[in-house]
Formats: C-alpha cells, structure tokens, sequence
C-alpha cells in the first residue's frame, strides 16, 4: 500500500518573483527616456491625444487602475465588463454571423445553405429597402428592390429563402428596420407551417426605428406607432419565444459617420434607454425588455480602444437596467459587433483582410457574443463566394486555430484597457445624461444635436487622414497607381425589381375566390384586434396567404411617415483619395497615359532623400508617376533633365538651407524652357514661403499640406478633372 499524502502545511507568504532586483521608480523610468529623446519634448513625443478627448499614456501601473471598482470583477457577474458568462467563449463560442448576400430568395438560400455547412454558425439576414420599410416590390420603387439586400413579401418567398434552415439550432438575425412586426409574422407562420418549436426560436426580429431616422432620416410611420409594433412584437415573444429577441440598437449609424467610441457608446445607450422607456409605457418592465434587447456594435482600426469600448458598454448597460429595477439577469448585455466600414478601401482592397481580421479579434478580446466580420470586397462590389469565403474563415481560425475562446476576458487586468475602459465608460456616461437632458434621444435627433456632434468629430478625423497624419495604408500612405481594380460584375437591378413585382402580383392573383376572401377576411380581423392579440392575427393573416405590404398597411392604416430629420453622414475616410484615383484611372483610360511628376533631386543623397521619398509617397497617392533620378549637382542638369522627360511637374527636394538659392535659379531655368510648367516644393520652409511663390513656386508638399486639395487642385491643372 502506497504512503499517505504528506499533511498540509501552512501557507506562507510567496517569495517575491525577481525580489534580487531593485524597484525602479517612474522617475527613474522617464528620465531614461528622456535620455533616448536626444532633446525631443517628453509630453509631446510620449503622450497620444484621442479623438475621445483621452490623453494616453506612455505607460499604465496598478497606480492608474487603483481607484477603479470593476477591476476586482469577475465574469459572469454585475456589472459584467469581463463577459456575461461566467465560462465566457470556453463552454460557448461566439456565434459566427456573417451577413449572407442575396437578393432573390433562391439566390440567398444558395448562399446560406453553402454557408452553414462551412461554419457558419447564425444566418445574418440583411433585407432590402422595401422590405425593410413593409412593401412590397410592386407598390415600390424599383430602386428599392434588391439592392443591398434580400426581397421578401410572401411567406412562400421566405419559405424559398430559408429552405433546409432548422430555425431551432440555426440563431437567425434579421435586420427588419422599421418592419420587424409584419416581418416576424411572416417568419412565426413559417415556423408553424414547419411545426417548429416556438421556445427554441434562437436570433433577433431586429426592430431599431431610432437607428433607421439617424441612418436614413425618415420613418415609413410615426415613432410612437413603431414603439406600439416594438411593445407587441416584443410582448408575444415574451410569452411564446422566450430566447427571441426583438429590438436591436445598432451603433453602426454613428460609427461610419466619423463618430469616436464616447459618442458611439452614448447614442447607443441613450437610444436603448429610450426603448426601455417606451415599452414601460406600453406595460413592459425592464426584466421583460431588457432580455429581448441587443446592441449591434461596430469596431473600428484603434484596437485597445475598441476592447475597451465594449466592456464599458457591458458597465454602463448594467448600471441603466439597475436603476430601473431589472435583475442581474437582466443587466447582462447581449452583444453582437461588426466590423467596420469608415477606414476600409476600394483601392488596395486586399489590406481590408488585415483590418478586419484585428478588429474582429478586438471583438473576441471584448468578449462579443456574435460577430459579423465584412468581406474585404464589401465597400467595392456584393461579395463573392471567395470573399464570403475568406471572412467567415477568419473567425474559424480565431476560434480553431488562435484558440482565444481558451481564456476569459483576457484583456482583463491590462492597467491600460482597464484605465482605458472607465474614461470611456466615465465620458460617455456624461455625455448620455446631456441627451437626456435635451429630452432623449428622439429629442436630440430632432434638434440635430448628436448629427452635428458627429460631423465635427468626423472632420478633423478626415481632416488626420488628408494630412496623413492617420494613414490608410494602400490610400494615403504606401500607395500603389499601376493596381488593376477588382472587377465589379454588372447586375441588371432593374430587371430584377420587374421580376419581384410581377411575381407578387401573381401571387395575388393566383390565389383562388375562397383564399383571397380569407386573407381579406384575417386583415379585417388584424383592425379589430389591437393589443396582445394584434400579433397573433398578423401571423394567421400571413398564414392565410396575405404578404408583407398587406399587413402593413393594415397595422399602419393611416400610412403617414415620421417627419423628416437631417440624417448623418456616413462616408469612408478614403473616399477624398478615392475620388483622385478613380479620376486619374479614367484619365489614362482616355489618353493612354498617366501625368508624371519629375524630382528635381538636388545635391549628394543625404541632401534630398528624406524629401524624395516624401514627395514619391504623396504624388502616388493621386495615381501620379513619379520619376526620381539620382542627386544633380547643378540646376543647368536638373533642368535639362526636367525638359527632357516630358513632365509638366518639376518637383525641388533638397533642404531648407539650400533652397534660398536652388529655387530661383531652377524656377527661371524651367521657365525659359518651359513656361507652362509647375514648380513644387518639397518641403514648407515658413520663412521664405512667400518669396519663393514670388519666384514662381506653385505650390508646396509637407507634412501639414491637405494631400486631397492640393492633388485637386493639381488634377485640375492637368486636366485630370474633365
């Protein structure tokens, strides 16, 4: 027989690791980098500003995170920034919801059943404009109609769509708009139809009316009336679908208009608060609300902000269903993120893989729930099956391969996520009391106030770009003018949208004297039932036979939208620098050539390269050529050079010392043999600007210069602009 396990001995404390070491001091730790500056200001080389109004610092000790609660949190508990779930991604994945593209149902069932069986794990259903708004496609614009997503009217359409789909395993997320309620029906009387199990329903009837007036500016019906569709929809599920949830609070509208992640967080919350309160209006409480509610979050290039950004979302949530009574169950957020749109770029497409695939692992850091990573073709065409291909494996491969599901809430304890997460968490919870203040979110949306907030965050965040002080690599920094762009197939959307409308109007007309007199006969019901039962009748109208546009406009009788507001403006950072190129594309289409910028390299290459390699980045940015010859020793060979390359653009790298009697030397040779020419100059030396335009200098590249103006204004001159 074995020896018994020796008796347990009393703990003693834990030797220091590395105690031999003496502590080093922050003092002691800034001077050594004061040091390696050589001179260069400490607070101005080691210190970063955000567009958050956060000052970062060099470096983060338990001194920055000291005061702050949370961190002593765990997952799984109030006030959840470390995860809802005590296990986090370890016993349960993040579902891996792509976006399925499609505009015909036979089309999009294709793609979803090619999906699912190559791991996907949640179909993210994208609807058109008119199903979207709850028309159908002959009593819409064509426009309307399959662009940008999936057509559906009929409950033989969606039954078409989702063929081979078990919606009981299968989590389905439906951006419906302003149109959950009629959209729901349709899905709930498939279910039926299938004899599906309603408690098992799993995914989001995604009802956002807020997000659609910030996106789109308008409603296809009153607010009130969409929150009366929100508290019906929302109080069936309760009832019958206990895991379907039914609103969503997408913060995509404020992210690809240029918002920062404090403002991000506020709108985002302040639009979920005011949800809660309209359905307690209606008769719904926060534990009935609170758990058929999720945020749709979008996540930028800042990666350690947008860790942090979705743990403080998880804080502040908490806190607000707190206060209004819910449960800690309750308070756990539901979070789906996507990646972003604003810094992804039609030229050099193939970098869009690597922003996605750090912002998707941002998304994993932050502890998401779902995740949608966008195909790096997105922004340029519909994506192909090799792109849909590519984006759903990088989260494969987080999952599989990274195994970052392993570990929970590995951010967690990070001195500068966790400082990071309570000032985002801090200013934007200063900033949702300010919307409130203005009577909430409706309120603010109305008066403007959060779209010119936006808009001027978004402009000095275009404005870092234009002067590459961010970078876009591929657009504005590192640029390629010879690419050959993606081929964009042509699609014949207004064929499509005559197909939809003749196919829904024969459905009408299909359907025989008896059927038709019971679809009319369940729509006059829908009239006479308002309240709990108006759901239900919705579902057996559409069971019936009745599409989408029939029931809605049977719930919205009166048909009146919501006054217009000023919708906000959502862009891509890279579109200025877009713009130039596609204009310079289309130029050598027509000429067969592309305007070159000759370097007028003056002196040994210590003297001009620094400058050289500046002015070949910048001028490719604009699908320039650039020529950039050895150093010459004097203008008379510059000059000579110049003549003979056949530029109209002379471009002077050389240094500010030397320019005060390079510059007029060149720009009169250059004149004689070239009156037409452009003069540049590299460089901004303040002192001699104005006699060096004086001496005929037209204009000058730096560090500060707006890259996209200054090529406008250089197109222009070339006749690049037609």
């Amino acid at each position: 027989m074995s020896a018994p396990p020796p008796a347990p001995q009393p703990a003693s404390a834990p030797e220091r690791l590395l105690s031999e070491f003496p502590p080093v001091t922050r003092e002691e730790w800034r001077q050594l980098v004061e040091a390696e500056l050589k001179g260069a200001p400490f607070v101005k080389k080691m210190f970063t500003a955000t567009s958050e109004g956060i000052t970062l610092q060099p470096i983060y000790t338990p001194a920055d995170t000291a005061k702050l609660p949370f961190v002593h949190s765990f997952p799984g508990f109030a006030p959840f920034v470390r995860g809802g779930r005590a296990s986090g991604a370890v016993n349960l994945v993040w579902e891996i919801s792509q976006e399925i593209s499609g505009a015909s149902p036979t089309e999009f069932n294709t793609t979803a059943r090619n999906s699912l069986q190559r791991g996907l794990t949640a179909l993210n259903i994208v609807l058109d404009q008119a199903t979207r708004n709850g028309t159908d496609p002959d009593w819409t614009k064509a426009e309307e109609v399959g662009q940008g997503g999936l057509s559906i009217a009929t409950l033989d359409d969606l039954d078409r769509a989702l063929d081979g789909v078990d919606f009981t395993t299968v989590p389905l997320s439906i951006r419906t708009g302003a149109a959950a309620l009629p959209f729901a029906a349709l899905f709930v009387a498939l279910a039926r139809l299938r004899k599906s199990d309603l408690a098992k329903l799993r995914g989001c009837v995604e009802i956002d009316p807020l997000g659609v007036m910030a996106h789109e500016g308008r409603l296809p019906q009153p607010l009130a009336g969409a929150c009366d569709e929100m508290a019906a929809l929302t109080r069936w599920a309760a009832a019958n679908a206990p895991q379907l949830q039914t609103i969503c609070v997408h913060s995509r509208s404020w992210h690809e208009s240029g918002a920062n992640a404090v403002q991000e967080l506020a709108y985002a919350l302040a639009t979920a608060v005011e949800y809660l309160r309209a359905m307690n209006e209606r008769g719904l409480d926060a534990n009935t609300v609170a758990p058929r509610l999720r945020f749709a979050v979008t996540v930028g290039e800042t990666f350690f902000t947008e860790i942090a950004k979705l743990r403080a979302l998880r804080m502040i949530w908490a806190r607000v269903v707190q206060s209004l009574g819910g449960s800690a169950g309750a308070q756990r957020l539901s979070l789906h993120v996507r990646t972003s749109h604003w810094n992804k770029s039609v030229n050099d497409p193939y970098n869009n893989l690597l922003r996605t695939t750090v912002e998707a692992f941002a998304a994993v850091l932050g502890s998401c729930d779902s995740l949608q990573v966008g195909a790096f073709d997105e922004v340029v065409r519909t994506p192909d099956e090799f792109s849909q291909r590519i984006a759903r494996n990088t989260q494969i491969i987080l999952q599989k391969e990274c195994h970052l599901g392993r570990v929970v809430d590995p951010a967690g304890g990070s001195y500068y996520i966790e400082s990071l997460t309570g000032e985002l968490a801090t200013r934007a919870w200063v900033l949702f009391q300010d919307i409130e203040r203005q009577g909430g979110m409706s309120a603010a949306l109305r008066a403007g106030i959060p779209q010119k907030a936006v808009a001027v965050t978004a402009a000095e965040r275009i404005k870092n770009v234009a002067c590459r002080r961010d970078s876009i690599v591929g657009v504005n920094q590192y640029a390629n003018p010879k690419e050959l762009p993606l081929e964009i197939p042509v699609v014949d959307h207004a064929g499509f949208a005559r197909r939809r409308a003749r196919q829904i109007a024969e459905h009408r007309i299909s359907l025989d004297q008896g059927v038709r007199q019971a679809v009319l006969e369940k729509l006059a019901q829908v009239l006479a039932q308002p309240g709990d039962g108006l759901f239900e009748t919705c579902v057996e109208a559409a069971l019936a036979g009745a599409t989408l546009g029939e029931i809605t406009r049977v719930i919205r009788p009166g048909g009146a939208p919501a006054a217009a507001i000023k919708p906000v403006n959502i862009t891509r950072v890279a579109k200025p620098f877009e713009h130039l190129r596609a204009t310079m594309d289309i130029f050598v289409a027509k000429t067969g050539s592309r305007p070159k910028m000759f370097l007028l390299n003056m002196g040994p290459l210590k003297q001009h390269k620094a400058r050289a390699d500046f002015a070949r980045g910048f001028f490719a940015t604009g699908g320039y050529e650039v020529t950039s010859p050895n150093g010459f020793n004097t203008p008379e060979d510059a000059v000579a050079a110049f003549a003979k390359s056949g530029s109209r653009v002379a471009v002077i790298c050389s240094t500010d010392d030397t320019y005060p009697t390079l510059v007029p030397a060149l720009v009169n040779s250059i004149r004689v043999q070239q009156p037409d020419a452009l003069v540049i100059l590299a460089g901004y030396p303040t002192e001699q600007v104005e006699a060096f335009k004086a001496a005929g200098i037209h204009d000058f590249i730096h560090l500060r210069a707006n890259a996209p103006e200054l090529l406008a204004q250089l197109h222009q001159s070339l006749g690049v602009f037609a």
